[in-house]
């Protein structure tokens, strides 16, 4: 039922408990509280209908549940919560677990296949906001289709999705205690380098063109936890392209290029070529697995700190570096 009939309805109710209260001497205290009583729950479940989050009721056997994840971390975290089985379509880079490559995909990024969506009659698709074509939800959201967004971003955003997820399956339990495991790790991984002596890092995202990550960039959160500052975070996009020789005028200490099946950069540039610069002379370069680290999902945390020890190796390297030769030995000093 939506807003407008449900607005009606109390505008009727209302009238008839007025015409009662006239014709059969009802106290208006009592019109009052069965009008506020109406009118609340009306706006409550015209709030639910709102935020298109059904509420986990009990007694629904979600075992017959049909959901269609349409991004690859949202796979990961449905199959994170033990209702994996229960996907019956989704997108093209879903790969994680093993389970999921059987999984029939019906889209990508660029575009979804509306029709085999529909003929799926799913019971509940889990959109990617910011990762799916935008006009192809809005149809599916025209044809009626229960659509729940996805919309992480920021890393504390994992925890608060795990539990909206567990919410919409029927697995709150597990969700919640995986949403307080994350957020306990996450909370501890920051609170070991907040203080440590910033590293400069250039994050080299893509090579052809040459992109990096700036402002509210998923990965820049990443360097965040970890301590490293980014010589282009100011720049006026998240996604930002730049060139070579900006690279080499802000003189990275490490640098970063991040590789994956599934998102291969196999022109990525040998820095090597640039002796010029700190992080190439020292030979301070690394990738990391853009497959986990780029998604939004429980498994991240270990890539996560996988890349902040990297980072605080490379800290330790330029420690040692500009130690004095006494420093070096370990020289104690004499009384």
């Amino acid at each position: 039922m939506n807003r407008k009939y449900k607005t009606l309805i109390v505008m009727i109710i209302l009238v008839i408990v007025a015409w009662l209260a006239k014709v059969a001497f009802i106290s208006s205290a009592t019109v009052v509280a069965v009008a506020q009583e109406v009118t609340q729950q009306v706006a409550t479940d015209v709030a639910n209908s709102i935020t298109n989050t059904p509420i986990t009721a009990p007694g629904i056997d979600y075992s017959q549940q049909k959901i269609i994840a349409l991004a690859p971390h949202v796979v990961e975290v449905l199959f994170d919560l033990g209702v994996g089985e229960r996907i019956i379509a989704t997108t093209d880079h879903s790969d994680y677990p093993q389970a999921a490559l059987t999984i029939p995909r019906i889209g990508n990024h660029a575009r979804l296949k509306i029709e085999q969506i529909i003929a799926y009659q799913p019971d509940l698709i889990i959109a990617w906001r910011t990762g799916n074509p935008s006009d192809d939800l809005a149809r599916l959201e025209q044809l009626g289709l229960n659509i729940v967004y996805s919309d992480p971003s920021q890393l504390s955003d994992i925890a608060k999705e795990l539990r909206l997820f567990g919410q919409l399956t029927g697995s709150a339990d597990i969700a919640n205690t995986k949403a307080a495991a994350f957020e306990l790790a996450l909370t501890e991984l920051t609170l070991k380098y907040r203080g440590k002596q910033p590293i400069k890092v250039f994050y080299e995202l893509w090579s052809q063109p040459l992109t990096t990550i700036a402002q509210q960039a998923w990965p820049q959160q990443h360097l965040g936890v970890c301590g490293a500052s980014n010589p282009f975070a100011e720049l006026a996009n998240d996604y930002p392209q730049i060139n070579i020789e900006q690279v080499i005028m802000v003189d990275p200490q490490l640098i970063i290029q991040p590789m994956s099946k599934g998102e291969p950069n196999p022109n990525a540039i040998d820095w090597q070529n640039f002796p010029q610069v700190t992080a190439a002379k020292n030979n301070q370069l690394t990738s990391i697995n853009s497959d986990i680290l780029h998604r939004m999902s429980y498994r991240l945390l270990t890539e996560l700190t996988e890349l902040c020890n990297v980072i605080d190796n490379s800290r330790s390297l330029y420690q040692q570096l500009t130690k004095t030769p006494a420093e070096l030995e370990n020289i104690p000093e004499l009384n």
